[in-house]
């Protein structure tokens, strides 16, 4: 391989990019237009003919907050099919984010491309201007086809996004993804066998992606039994080499015989045609969206196997891109102690499906809409973490003193003596320093970020 070829394209590609930032040519030429769908409250397609690109935007609910999911880059066959995938990503992110209880709504985006051959830094660059335009109400990050260096890219247009690799960001998002799929499948074994031991389970995954590859790690060394497929044979063959694992073509590998099947490919894999191939007792994966439809739940419990709501047992990336949106910063044990907790609401999900007698999916929807109906972690006030401002995750109380005008607040709190300085006291403070701090964004612009529910529709 020519490394000088590569350097020099590196360097063109950084020049580029460059030239992008200085002179603001993505900022003019992005197009945002609306598409009117039930249910989402906008879906936006962002189009820009210099750096051919086509994207879709869907923001789903912002009931919790504003909305924060993946940019997923996929050479969907039909405007249609990346449609049909960016509303039932953003709709699956809302969920998430409700049963996590992160305080954000639910969105995602999706670009129409090969991200092989046809991602180019001046398309990243727009597609991070779009975002720039919708003002926070969309906070981005790295999804299939899209990496922590694409979204450094993509920082360099707009603030709102997360999962960067470097200092006070979270980074790649992907282990902490898959230490959260496998907590969720000892949940998984806990409910079927009564031990989340995985000792000598028989364990098959599709998918060796980035947080399939982690996945198989933390299943070794748990003792479990690997069955292994993927689409790329190179790294099928090195990765089962290396956990000494069985492999199986991807056509096979979800109707092998297994303890427990975790799909960490691409979605609806559960289906009309799968379902009645199945040959394990649970599926407990990372993919997104398994379920081709809502009422597949209901077949898989008619056949006796233990499904983990995707939503819910895939929700550990989005706690760890969370975490550095709150105010006392990142820090990967904050993330770390709530994804362990999937283990247990992932086994209350079983139990409450179980005395209801109806599935998981049904079980997990219910509670994902009873915090969402009752405002359960929903984000109402002003914080400041890293290269991002917007609101954290606070009481009743602050909204009430947010409601209060600035002024009123600065000479209340400029007349309290320090005997007299009492927690409401110190709360209002607090409040105004932080108001104080918002002022300014990472740019130097006089901004003042403050998050309001979109009424598009």
């Amino acid at each position: 391989m020519n490394t000088g070829i590569l350097d020099q394209q590196t360097q063109d590609s950084k020049k580029r990019l460059a030239s992008l930032v200085q002179e603001g040519r993505a900022a003019s030429t992005v197009q945002l237009e609306k598409i009117p769908v039930k249910g989402y409250e906008q879906v936006i397609k962002v189009t820009d003919n210099q750096s051919q690109l086509t994207a879709i935007i869907a923001i789903h609910d912002t009931s919790m907050g504003p909305a924060l999911g993946g940019i997923r880059i996929q050479p969907y066959a039909s405007w249609d099919a990346a449609l049909e995938d960016v509303l039932r990503l953003s709709k699956g992110m809302t969920y998430k984010s409700a049963v996590a209880e992160v305080g954000f709504g639910g969105g995602k985006s999706v670009i129409i491309a090969d991200p092989k051959t046809q991602k180019t830094p001046e398309l990243l660059f727009a597609m991070g201007s779009a975002i720039e335009k919708l003002g926070g109400q969309y906070i981005c990050a790295e999804d299939v086809g899209c990496t922590t260096e694409d979204c450094k890219i993509i920082r360099r247009a707009t603030k709102y996004v997360v999962g960067l690799a470097q200092a006070k960001s979270s980074g790649d998002p992907g282990p902490f993804t898959a230490w959260g799929v496998f907590r969720g499948v000892q949940s998984a074994a806990k409910k079927l066998f009564g031990s989340e031991w995985l000792e000598g389970r028989t364990i098959a995954v599709q998918g060796l992606g980035n947080v399939g590859s982690h996945l198989i790690n933390y299943l070794f060394w748990a003792g479990a039994k690997l069955i292994l497929s993927d689409i790329d044979p190179v790294k099928l063959q090195r990765l089962a080499a290396k956990y000494g694992a069985k492999t199986v073509s991807p056509d096979q590998i979800l109707s092998v015989e297994c303890d427990i099947l975790c799909p960490c490919a691409l979605g609806g894999c559960i289906n009309d045609q799968t379902i009645p191939q199945f040959r394990c007792k649970a599926i407990a994966g990372a993919a997104n969206n398994q379920l081709l439809k809502g009422s597949h739940a209901l077949d898989l419990r008619e056949r006796g196997i233990l499904y983990a709501p995707d939503f819910v047992i895939n929700a550990g990336g989005l706690l760890n891109v969370a975490a550095e949106l709150e105010e006392e910063g990142y820090h990967p044990s904050f993330p770390r102690s709530k994804i362990h907790r999937i283990y247990d609401c992932l086994l209350a999900i079983y139990d409450i499906a179980e005395k209801n007698k109806d599935s998981t999916h049904a079980a997990a929807i219910a509670l994902a809409d009873y915090r969402i109906k009752y405002g359960l972690g929903k984000r109402i006030t002003i914080s400041f973490c890293g290269h991002y401002r917007g609101p954290s995750v606070n009481d009743r109380s602050s909204e009430i003193l947010e409601n209060i005008p600035l002024v009123a607040i600065v000479h209340i709190c400029a007349s309290l003596k320090p005997p007299n300085a009492t927690l409401i006291c110190l709360r209002r403070l607090n409040l105004v320093l932080d108001i104080f701090y918002s002022l300014f964004n990472t740019n130097g612009f006089y901004q003042v970020r403050r998050w309001k529910r979109s009424n598009a529709f």
